[in-house]
């Protein structure tokens, strides 16, 4: 049998690798495009090539198979336990983590000095509105926790959507059992005695 794809590895994870939202987002990018992007490939190939010889009718003309043929449960059930649920595991583990960094003081900021200054620098400012109606505008920098925290509930809204995506076409070619993505994985985690994070 063929082996489906596998996700990368779970980065350390660690503040600079949070914000270094380019890193981030990469890692999302290849464990979604590793297992979510490509389900249909990785499910086809748990499906067994036939136990007999070739036979020459299945080339004849005739009706089309459906695409969606059903897997073996145990081929499918493995495959989720050993492949998809640890990939969204680890990437449920990774935005739980930045996103805990997204709400925590950041010591290390190395824009907080400049914030600072300009902060100070717009209260000394005198604004006369009548001669410069915009000269009352003033957009700080924003603090690059908020911007993570920005970044982590986007990925998170992205994360929901392709999770969805994903079970969907897993219930069509498992079988659903009525479960949603949420519950399987929650059975899942309790099944490895993980934090249903």
């Amino acid at each position: 049998m063929v082996q489906p794809t596998s996700a990368p590895s779970t980065p350390a994870l660690t503040p600079q690798f949070c914000f270094s939202t380019a890193a981030l987002r990469d890692f999302l990018r290849v464990s979604r495009s590793a297992i979510d992007d490509t389900i249909t490939q990785n499910l086809n190939a748990l499906v067994t090539p036939s136990r007999a010889g070739f036979d020459p009718s299945s080339t004849t003309q005739r009706s089309p198979r459906p695409l969606s043929r059903q897997i073996d449960p145990a081929a499918c059930q493995e495959f989720k336990d050993q492949v998809l649920f640890p990939s969204w595991q680890a990437r449920s583990q990774v935005l739980s983590y930045c996103a805990l960094v997204a709400t925590s003081p950041d010591p290390d900021d190395p824009e907080a000095a400049i914030r600072e200054a300009e902060k100070q620098k717009d209260r000394e400012r005198v604004v006369n509105e009548r001669l410069d109606p915009y000269s009352a505008r003033f957009f700080p920098r924003e603090p690059r926790t908020e911007q993570l925290a920005s970044v982590i509930r986007m990925e998170q809204g992205v994360e929901n959507i392709v999770r969805t995506r994903t079970w969907g076409i897993v219930g069509e070619r498992c079988g659903s059992d009525g479960k949603t993505w949420e519950q399987a994985l929650g059975e899942w985690r309790r099944d490895k005695h993980l934090p249903l994070a």
